[in-house]
């Protein structure tokens, strides 16, 4: 019966979309699973590789990794069927979502119980740069190191709470600005090719960890509020059997001692279940953002300023009346 429907929609010229619908779904041969390389691929693979084979053992299928340069090669891939599940910031989970069919489903939890994790300014030990202050002042001196627009902690939290709230655009206040990758950033800082960068905790931590002489040549100038946990985004369009195995085994790892060591080499301690509200804090700071920039936008004219300011306002508005609607059903 289901072949005779396939041929019928087929011969309808609906093909395309009675293979690709959800509810038509079949499982994958394969799991491919997205991660943005912020170190070497061989380090992040060799970390990773480990919690693959436990997730191909428990649910079944071989699950292989989809390793990239940058964010954007991970939602390109999610968004043709290239990529099933990844691991994103919450910046890039956001594009993904909205320009993926992705959707968020569990959120990392550190080693150390928090659901969270911080964007850093970083300079080398030996830099008179110690506070934002010094940065802002001297910024005509500066080489700055930004973060991967797509990168969370990178860009958009250092973007509101350093720059936006001071009233200035990291574009163009710097020497020279320059975007990468934290650890990219780090290492640049070390070898004092950048003088300030941003960077986050969890890369710091890493680079601790495998690189201990060199994280010591850094020093911590600025850190933000917490950020939520990085998320674990899949495409919608896999099979409803494929996720709820998926599932189980995610929010359920990391409870024997060799699967908490796995999880510790990722810097995380477990997942918990998360959805796609656990976006709205970081859609709230990209259009604060949005707002600063264009408030001090003197190219544009006073009756499209107001028209834009309008149009962010009245999507600030439903973000902060979700927000109140999420916090009142959490009493």
């Amino acid at each position: 019966m289901r072949n005779f429907l396939k041929a019928m929609v087929c011969t309808l010229g609906l093909c395309g979309a009675f293979l690709t619908s959800p509810a038509g779904a079949e499982a994958p041969k394969e799991i491919h699973f997205g991660l943005i390389a912020t170190e070497s691929s061989n380090k992040l693979r060799d970390a990773w590789e480990p919690l693959f084979a436990d997730m191909s053992r428990a649910i079944g299928i071989e699950v292989k990794g989809f390793f990239v340069t940058d964010y954007a090669g991970v939602i390109q891939g999610m968004r043709f069927n290239k990529v099933d599940i990844g691991w994103f910031g919450n910046k890039s989970a956001i594009e993904a979502v909205d320009r993926a069919n992705g959707e968020v489903i569990a959120q990392a939890v550190n080693a150390d119980g928090k659901a969270g994790y911080y964007s850093l300014l970083i300079a080398h030990k030996d830099s008179p740069y110690n506070t934002v202050s010094d940065v802002l002042k001297n910024s005509k001196d500066i080489v700055f190191g930004n973060g991967d627009p797509n990168s969370t902690s990178g860009y958009p939290v250092p973007g509101f709470y350093v720059f936006a709230k001071n009233g200035v655009d990291a574009k163009k206040i710097f020497k020279r600005t320059l975007n990468s990758s934290a650890e990219s950033n780090a290492l640049a800082v070390v070898n004092q090719q950048l003088d300030v960068a941003t960077c986050s905790n969890m890369s710091l931590e890493r680079l601790r960890t495998t690189q201990p002489d060199k994280a010591a040549r850094l020093k911590v100038i600025w850190q933000s509020p917490l950020i939520p946990g990085d998320p674990l985004v899949w495409r919608k369009g896999l099979d409803a059997d494929t996720k709820e195995k998926i599932r189980h085994f995610i929010l359920n790892y990391g409870k024997t001692e060799a699967e908490k060591k796995i999880l510790n080499n990722l810097t995380w301690g477990s997942f918990r279940a998360s959805n796609n509200d656990q976006l709205l804090t970081i859609r709230q700071l990209e259009l604060f953002k949005q707002r600063a920039e264009l408030e001090q936008d003197n190219t544009r004219s006073e009756k499209d300023k107001t028209a834009k300011l309008k149009t962010i306002d009245g999507e600030l508005s439903k973000l902060d009346s979700r927000m109140k609607k999420l916090q009142a059903n959490a009493k």
